[in-house]
């Protein structure tokens, strides 16, 4: 059994109320801010300030889709940033639109705007949070309830950054090889480097520090971090970063996402030479094509065969290499790392289709798993799981397995920084077991895919009419404490202390420290050592 060290057993959430209100943060106030273009008009409201929709790019347009992000056109006067600006173009959320709740409005290809939220505009020189949403390269937004900056900006000082992106077809339609001209490569990471760049060049004037930035993100967010890692362009404009429930050791090569693109043109009814006439489709369209094949649920990383889905691939250029299959990019050698899982992350992409899985016994766990596993191996899959965790169902055997990927991924991105030998890697485990029931079963979610947004974000107080992040109990709480205080720590100085909590060591091959991240925070050294050593011997 692996030796475990306690960290600390308590860590007093920093109350809105010890904090004095910061100069200008006072509710209801507007307050100013000048950017490269022209002046942004925020408010004060929660305690902090929010600068929501700011303009980062020209709207990509017309004769711009498909085509790398353009610099704003200044302007006079003052522009208004007090309402969240549209998210990419996709097939609207709960939050979205006009059927939605209110909070933003209807996905549109106008979408390069960013959200700000700071505890005052007045010149202190804060560490700088830019996340990266998730979604798969698909869905998703800047603005979503669960990651909103606030209670992170308010309870720990620090400036959260988040970009509405091309998403999709929209952002990873490769036409460079077919057409040539000016079409981009992976123009929707191409957005998120110029909200980056607007980060860098902007921020001092919103209390944020310039020179002490941290990209992370989660999922898809998680694999826009790992390309931003990998981009030469992105370098010098950030100082850290975090990977989170995302194993992207590899992206899909050129070739792959050219012969999506050629697909693309098939099923619009074109070839090459009608490229042009992709200007003058409706994104309504475009979006109808995206839906039709396994383009929309392709995992974010990897190589899929026969075609990748629409996101980040290594291009040559703008992402020159893999991620970490090959090493780690030598111009991020000097970039502190973190990067972790949930316990229990395919819990989530069962928790919206039929509740049979989480009823299974021996028998339905061998016929779920033999999709993947066969003979020999899928015996010596669950024999190795079962020893390891005896008291599980099989079920809980089942997710487990299902997860283990992921984490055994995690792990290589974490050998492959160790091996770099330039700056440290700190490796977690979010293992908080919420006891939220699956709908219509007995089967706890304990910590599956995506549990963490709002836990890091301290938002335990929002998305409450949602059963994944209904639970009020003073472990969840109490971990939301932890792990967003550490998050801040480690975007302060690059390493993941909070006051209160003893030393969380760096990874190393001898000792493999991991945070076991729950309401009593702890290090684990080398978690599920079997389960790991299992996958090594089938490398």
């Amino acid at each position: 059994m692996s030796r475990r060290t306690l960290i600390g057993s308590s860590l007093g959430l920093l109350a809105a109320a010890s904090l004095p209100l910061p100069s200008g943060a006072h509710d209801g106030t507007q307050i100013e801010a000048a950017t490269g273009s022209g002046t942004v008009r925020g408010k004060g409201e929660d305690g902090i300030v929010k600068f929501l929709g700011v303009p980062y790019a020209k709207p990509p347009l017309g004769e711009l889709r498909f085509k790398a992000p353009q610099p704003l056109d200044a302007w006079r006067g003052v522009r208004d940033t007090l309402e969240f600006a549209n998210p990419s173009y996709q097939r609207p959320g709960p939050e979205m639109g006009p059927t939605g709740n209110g909070r933003m409005p209807a996905p549109s290809e106008d979408c390069l705007y960013l959200n700000v939220w700071t505890p005052a505009v007045d010149g202190k020189r804060r560490p700088v949070m830019f996340y990266n949403h998730g979604g798969g390269y698909m869905i998703g937004s800047g603005a979503a309830t669960g990651q909103d900056g606030t209670n992170l900006a308010r309870l720990h000082d620090v400036v959260v950054v988040e970009s509405n992106h091309r998403l999709g077809l929209l952002g990873y339609l490769f036409l460079g090889d077919l057409a040539g001209g000016e079409y981009a490569a992976n123009q929707g990471m191409l957005d998120i480097l110029a909200a980056l760049r607007w980060t860098s060049e902007n921020i001092e004037n919103f209390g944020g520090d310039p020179d002490n930035i941290m990209v992370w993100g989660e999922s898809g967010g998680g694999a826009k971090t790992a390309a931003i890692y990998t981009m030469p362009d992105a370098a010098h404009l950030f100082h850290k970063a975090s990977i989170e429930s995302a194993s992207p050791l590899r992206f899909p090569a050129r070739q792959g996402a050219t012969e999506r693109a050629r697909r693309t043109l098939e099923l619009l009814g074109l070839t090459a030479t009608d490229i042009p006439k992709l200007h003058e489709l409706p994104a309504e369209k475009l979006l109808e094509i995206q839906e039709l094949e396994a383009a929309r649920g392709v995992a974010p990383w990897g190589d899929p065969d026969p075609l990748p889905g629409f996101g980040a691939f290594v291009d040559g250029t703008i992402i020159p290499q893999h991620p970490f299959a090959d090493g780690v990019a030598s111009f991020s050698a000097g970039k502190p790392l973190l990067c972790g899982t949930c316990r229990d992350e395919t819990v989530f992409f069962s928790l919206f289709g039929p509740p049979d899985i989480f009823n299974i016994d021996d028998a339905g766990l061998r016929s779920r798993l033999s999709e993947t596993y066969s003979g020999d191996d899928l015996e010596a899959v669950i024999e190795t799981f079962r020893k390891s965790r005896p008291d599980a169902s099989p079920a809980a055997l089942y997710f487990a397995i299902t997860t283990s990927p992921i984490w055994r991924d995690s792990i290589k991105i974490a050998e492959a920084k160790v091996a770099q030998g330039a700056a440290p890697v700190f490796m977690y485990q979010l293992a908080y077991e919420s006891p939220t029931l699956v709908p219509g079963t007995d089967f706890p979610i304990g910590s599956p895919h995506a549990a963490d947004i709002n836990i890091k974000f301290a938002n335990t107080d929002k998305n409450l009419d949602f059963f994944l992040y209904a639970d009020q109990s003073p472990g969840r709480i109490q971990t939301a404490q932890h792990m967003s205080a550490l998050w801040a720590g480690f975007a302060r100085d690059g390493r993941p202390s909070a006051p209160g909590v003893r030393e969380w060591p760096a990874y190393t091959l001898e000792q493999r420290a991991t945070l076991w991240l729950d309401a009593d925070p702890s290090v684990v050294l080398d978690p599920d050592q079997a389960e790991r050593l299992f996958w090594e011997g089938r490398a």
